[in-house]
């Protein structure tokens, strides 16, 4: 009997294990690891000046690579990520995309993290004739006119203008309405682009510019240049950096001092969790770019899931520990991809590009849709305004009050604390 039973139990086992075996050769994880991988190449910054955001654009970009190989890969393939730190060195990007595409003979390219590297990397781009979905770069395009590079950045048709729209928008709705400006930026291709678009908006906004100057991004004292700035006594200070110039310039207006009732507008780095820790209180009062903080308004379907994700494996992976400045945009860039890459049923470059030319994209990002040279075709650019921190603790950043979005109307969480200096001293008397 009992013999009988275990010949039973084992034809059952068997059964079992065989109904097993062919659910997960069936599954589309399974299906897709018995195929060759679909390669996509990029590079993204390790090291160097912007690092704090390419690793954590790097883990994010990662996170989606599981979460697509979970579904079943592309095509039916497996998804591999080949990438290379390009040092946020623009000589090193044109190789790096030479041997992606010339070497590992990778399927797709994605572009890096920055104006600059991006910049770097178009000419081979464009000899290869390749669809270049790249990361946060400031009006590239302008340059070029690829017409199958996509920018995902949220600066909208008129880049240059947009980035900082937002910040002449608030003030010029003050009363009394500001008169002079100041503007300053780093001599580098993002900030030649930000000050650029700056000054068009402060003569479209009838501002007279009191000082206009740039500086060299490697500056470590920049309370001369803070000095300077206030002997023409602007009402408005405009700053574009990348982020050691920011945190340079930060510096300097927290030493110096300032009477001007604004400033900031287009300084990379106080996106960057470190940073802000860094700079604590001294960020009060302050009006800058962003393209994501943790307010209501900016919460689109799988923002959430994506952030838990991250903030999951953040910490082991020692990147930013909130990635709120790169993980939705950067999951959603690849989300984009993979959409067209399916919707087209291939990989040919010019059916890719058509595709994402004419059509809308739902991502963790909220609705992407590109116009114009690549551009978005409607400006979803951030400014918020720092506000109410006491200190260095990373909880206050987790706080959406403590940055608040001011512009555009549409993601509006409050108003701005005009002039600035009222943000200073209510910080300062809590």
């Amino acid at each position: 009997m009992q013999l009988r039973w275990n010949s039973v139990a084992a034809v059952r086992a068997i059964a079992a294990l065989a109904v097993g075996a062919a659910l997960a050769v069936g599954s589309p994880q399974a299906r897709a690891q018995n195929k060759e991988p679909i390669k996509i190449g990029f590079s993204m910054a390790q090291t160097g000046a912007l690092a704090g955001a390419g690793k954590s654009g790097l883990l994010a970009i990662q996170i989606w690579a599981k979460d697509q190989n979970a579904k079943g890969g592309l095509l039916g393939r497996p998804v591999q990520l080949v990438y290379y730190d390009d040092q946020t060195n623009p000589s090193l990007v044109p190789g790096i995309y030479t041997k992606l595409l010339d070497v590992d003979k990778v399927d797709l390219v994605v572009g890096p993290y920055g104006t600059v590297p991006i910049s770097a990397a178009m000419p081979i781009i464009i000899s290869h004739k390749m669809t270049f979905l790249a990361l946060l770069g400031l009006a590239v395009n302008s340059n070029f006119h690829y017409p199958n590079y996509f920018a995902m950045i949220p600066s909208g048709p008129d880049p240059k203008e947009s980035f900082t729209k937002g910040f002449f928008d608030v003030a010029m709705a003050q009363n009394p309405k500001p008169k002079t400006i100041a503007i300053v930026g780093s001599q580098d291709e993002f900030s030649t682009h930000l000050t650029d678009g700056a000054r068009n908006n402060a003569k479209a906004a009838g501002l007279q510019i009191v000082y206009d100057k740039g500086f060299p991004p490697n500056t470590t004292d920049c309370s001369p240049i803070m000095r300077a700035i206030n002997a023409t006594n602007p009402d408005l200070i405009v700053v574009g950096t990348y982020p050691p110039a920011a945190i340079c310039m930060v510096h300097a207006m927290s030493e110096v001092g300032t009477q001007a009732k604004m400033f900031g507008g287009g300084m990379v780095g106080l996106q960057y969790t470190a940073i802000k820790e860094q700079l604590g209180p001294t960020l009060n009062g302050i009006v800058n770019y962003d393209i994501w903080v943790p307010a209501k308004t900016m919460m689109f379907p799988g923002t959430e899931e994506v952030l838990k994700k991250y903030q999951a494996e953040a910490k082991s992976a020692g990147v930013d520990p909130l990635g709120y400045y790169m993980a939705p945009i950067s999951y959603a860039y690849m989300q984009i991809l993979a959409d067209a890459v399916t919707a087209t049923k291939g990989l040919d470059q010019q059916k890719l590009a058509d595709y994402i030319r004419s059509h809308t994209f739902h991502t963790v990002y909220g609705d992407v849709k590109f116009g114009k040279d690549g551009e978005w075709a409607q400006s979803r650019q951030l400014q918020v305004q720092f506000r109410g921190i006491t200190n260095g603790d990373i909880k206050q950043f987790e706080d959406p009050s403590h940055m608040v979005v001011l512009t555009p109307t549409a993601f509006e969480s409050a108003k701005v604390i005009y002039p600035m200096q009222k943000a200073m001293q209510k910080a300062e008397n809590k």
